[in-house]
């Protein structure tokens, strides 16, 4: 018992270790894809020993000024929930993590691990409860602020976010359809399966439409470019207007890591995870004849890698479509999750019940 505990802590820490960093190099990731962007050198000027590292420093220089500024509580506000707020929105974010799937199985000794901090069999549940829960932090941020500014980046975040679950959550009824599970790591052993001996039956060949729609709904989750209204700089600053130090940093932190997390989930749901193409058991079978026989420690260290290598193209992905598009405003927003993104949303549903009943009846 105890030594299963000792397991899955080190397996927690392992994929906490990797998050944690992976949102803090995007701070950096940010400065320098922007600028080649746009011809710009970007972040370079911290230095150690002489040392600017192509601006890889700049993080930790945040991280520092971030530590060494005052805390402030602005007057009239209530500092329990100023607080609390941006725990909150980072500790959601967080937890999220421990239903993602980041490798099939890993066998030491007579003990076979499973690559999931927490084995939950309703796992697709437990995420949007996370992600639900973690619109308190943003919503407590503008309310306990005392600003006017604030209280309306707050209303914004939670008008936005209840917008675009309903139609993120539809988005994902086709895949439970399709494989029928709730439980994450089950759904990614059903994309090990091929359609016609060749092509993969990942979710987004099953389910192309979902996967935009998903992937768009998610992006309003993060609540950056071009879905930022409830920060809006050129507006109204934001629902963290009044905050300074490490508790304006964790905001600041949780942005990143919801995107890590949208990374993490679309490749879960609809890049086949942690599964690499004529990947099995025993070693690549290629669909054209012969193969490659692999011990089971590195096919299970390939799938982790193969996870690795898509939820960094998708961090590159969202960060492109960040320096591209404009901000919407408000109301094209809610037009955009209500009149065009949650009745799509609905079809899909619709058509893959159809589409179902063809192939299974």
């Amino acid at each position: 018992m105890i030594e299963a505990i000792l397991i899955k802590l080190a397996l927690a820490a392992a994929v906490y270790f990797g998050v944690l960093n992976l949102a803090g190099i995007h701070t950096w990731v940010e400065r320098k894809q922007s600028a080649v962007m746009q011809d710009r050198i970007g972040a370079n000027r911290a230095t150690l020993f002489g040392f600017r590292m192509m601006g890889l420093l700049h993080p930790l220089a945040d991280v520092i000024k971030l530590f060494t500024k005052e805390d402030f509580v602005p007057p009239g506000g209530n500092r329990a929930l100023h607080t609390l707020a941006p725990f909150l929105s980072a500790f959601f974010a967080l937890a999220t993590f421990a239903a993602i799937p980041i490798g099939d199985t890993l066998m030491i000794g007579n003990r076979i691990i499973d690559l999931q901090v927490a084995k939950i069999d309703v796992a697709l549940l437990y995420i949007f409860a996370m992600l639900s829960m973690g619109a308190y932090g943003v919503v407590l941020a503008g309310y306990s602020s005392n600003n006017n500014y604030a209280f309306l980046g707050g209303m914004r975040a939670a008008s936005q976010v209840i917008s675009y679950e309903i139609t993120m959550g539809i988005s994902l009824i086709g895949l439970v359809m399709w494989y029928g599970t709730l439980d994450l790591q089950e759904m990614v052993r059903a994309q090990g399966r091929y359609l016609w001996g060749w092509l993969p039956l990942w979710g987004f060949v099953v389910q192309p439409v979902a996967f935009f729609v998903f992937v768009t709904a998610a992006l309003a989750e993060t609540k950056r470019v071009p879905f930022d209204m409830p920060e809006g700089e050129s507006e109204i600053i934001g629902y963290f207007v009044e905050y300074s130090g490490m508790k304006f940093g964790l905001f600041f932190m949780t942005d990143f890591i919801e995107t890590v997390l949208v990374a993490c989930l679309a490749t879960t749901f609809f890049f086949g995870g942690w599964q690499a193409p004529y990947l099995l058991a025993d070693g690549f079978h290629f669909p054209w004849g012969g193969g490659i026989a692999l011990a089971p420690l590195a096919v299970t260290l390939l799938g982790i890698i193969s996870f690795t290598f898509k939820v960094l193209f998708f961090c590159w992905l969202f960060m492109a479509i960040r320096w591209t598009l404009p901000r919407f405003r408000y109301d094209q927003l809610m037009r955009l999750g209500w009149k065009m993104l949650f009745p799509i949303s609905v079809a899909n549903v619709i058509l893959t019940g159809f589409v179902l009943l063809l192939i299974r009846g």
